[in-house]
């Protein structure tokens, strides 16, 4: 009998197994998959950077090197070595998960995971075969994977989603992008630098539509300059696919028609939460209407030993909430009081410029009629940003009118993935803009540009604008 078994490797699940045994609680893991590690390590958070990485190394090369005073000749990519240091990259991840549940003493079991009542799990390998395990509590862990479309079939070969862009054997010609959210405009940047025309059709009014709406204009102006074209407010109607070439089909919002063709189509609408298999009924698990396990505060089902967390429950679909949840529940098991504010889990697009942003937005801010002052500063004058000719973005923080406490930053320049962590921290300590203008900053470097942006919401003092 274990204390806990987890259900899923992906950074909640492995986060959630290592916590408890920390705590001193007997673990198990049980993953469907040969390697642990999940969507994240496997075919999402980890490969796409290291493709990003590659790529813009790249264009670089292309674009840049010549002004630092470097110069190139037959310049050229190797996608095939590009794909296999991706690869190698996801096996030192997945080998250093595999190592910490060693470390930690998890016993890891292959197979898939399924419920045959509230305490006992079966794990079925591939070849059929399957055992049962016993566990008191029982953590849900099981992820997500692409949504996609009624009309739309995914054949892996042209109409394709996230996890098989991550493996082209050629850079397309025009690669067209269903969806102008974080994994199609990343990977969609992946190609851009390597020459391929990208075509982003996006049923909102704006381009990475959940996040401050500067953020989304100042990223569509930056992808622009990299060979992206956009369609804002167009509806999918229809794919279709005819040997090498793909056509899109989409209503604009005057109900004309336009039609996109390419030789890739990357389906990229969303995810959706994944309990196939999971025979959460057997457990008397709830299920909500739009496939998610069904949990209370403490991330508890309706069943009081089960437990769910990340991609599977309600909340932002992001690897770094998922591993917050994953403590959460190891803590709360054992009987101490953890703490998760979600409005501060950063969101992060990790294209170039980066976008990063926690905290409310001024859409959310004005809808909840909070009365808030802004301070912005951009990068094209912050002297850190000039000298790597990183000069595109700005800073954006939103700060109570009368308290002056930070309610909300985001960022879209260089490293901001980074800098983010500034403003969470400002934030958990209810910081004020003020606090953060007083803050040494050292210089020169891209976070000076988050002082100048609390100084411009302080009273409109910043020094360098």
């Amino acid at each position: 009998m274990y204390d806990v078994i987890v259900i899923g490797s992906g950074p909640g699940g492995y986060v959630a197994a290592i916590r408890c045994a920390q705590l001193g609680l007997k673990t198990a893991i049980v993953e469907k998959y040969p390697t642990l590690g999940g969507t994240c390590l496997n075919v999402g958070c980890i490969p796409s950077k290291a493709l990003l990485d590659s790529s813009e190394h790249y264009h670089n090369a292309a674009h840049t090197f010549e002004t630092h005073g470097i110069k190139l000749s037959n310049l050229k990519v190797d996608l095939k070595q590009m794909i296999t240091r991706k690869d190698d990259v996801v096996k030192q991840n997945t080998d250093g998960i595999q190592y910490l549940m060693k470390k930690n003493k998890i016993d890891v079991l292959q197979g898939l995971g399924s419920f045959v009542d509230k305490t006992t799990v079966k794990v079925t390998k591939d070849d059929g075969s399957s055992s049962d395990i016993q566990g008191k509590n029982i953590i849900i862990a099981t992820g997500s994977k692409p949504s996609t479309l009624p009309f739309i079939k995914i054949d892996k070969d042209r109409v394709i989603t996230s996890t098989e862009t991550l493996n082209l054997k050629e850079i397309p010609k025009h690669l067209v992008v269903i969806g102008g959210g974080v994994i199609g405009l990343e990977l969609g940047s992946v190609y851009a630098r390597m020459g391929s025309k990208v075509s982003v059709i996006e049923y909102m009014d704006s381009l990475i539509p959940t996040m401050d709406r500067t953020m989304g204009k100042e990223l569509q102006k930056s992808l622009k300059k990299i060979g992206f074209e956009f369609f804002l407010k167009h509806k999918v109607t229809g794919v279709e696919s005819k040997g090498k070439e793909v056509t899109v089909k989409a209503e604009n919002s005057k109900g004309e028609t336009i039609e996109v063709t390419g030789d890739y189509v990357l389906v990229s609408i969303g995810r959706k939460p994944y309990t196939e298999g999971l025979n959460a009924e057997a457990a008397g698990v709830k299920i909500t209407d739009r496939g998610q396990v069904e949990v209370n505060d403490h991330l508890q089902t309706n069943v009081p030993n089960i437990y769910a967390i990340g991609d599977v429950v309600k909340g932002a679909m992001l690897a770094h909430k998922a591993e917050e949840e994953g403590v959460f529940v190891a803590e709360t098991i054992l009987g101490q009081k953890p703490h998760i504010n979600y409005n501060l889990i950063p969101g992060v697009v990790y294209t170039w410029p980066e976008v990063a942003a926690v905290g409310y937005t001024e859409e959310q801010l004005k809808e909840k009629g909070v009365k808030f002052k802004t301070g912005k500063f951009p990068f094209m004058a912050s002297g850190r940003a000039r000298a790597s000719m990183d000069t595109d973005g700005l800073v954006k923080v939103l700060a109570d009118a009368e308290t002056d406490e930070i309610l909300g930053v985001h960022m879209i320049g260089p490293r901001t993935a980074d800098m983010i962590a500034e403003a969470v921290v400002a934030m958990e300590f209810r910081a004020s803009a003020e606090d953060i203008a007083r803050m040494s900053h050292a210089h020169p470097t891209y976070t000076e540009a988050f002082k100048e942006a609390c100084l411009a919401a302080t009273d409109n003092r910043a020094l360098h604008i």
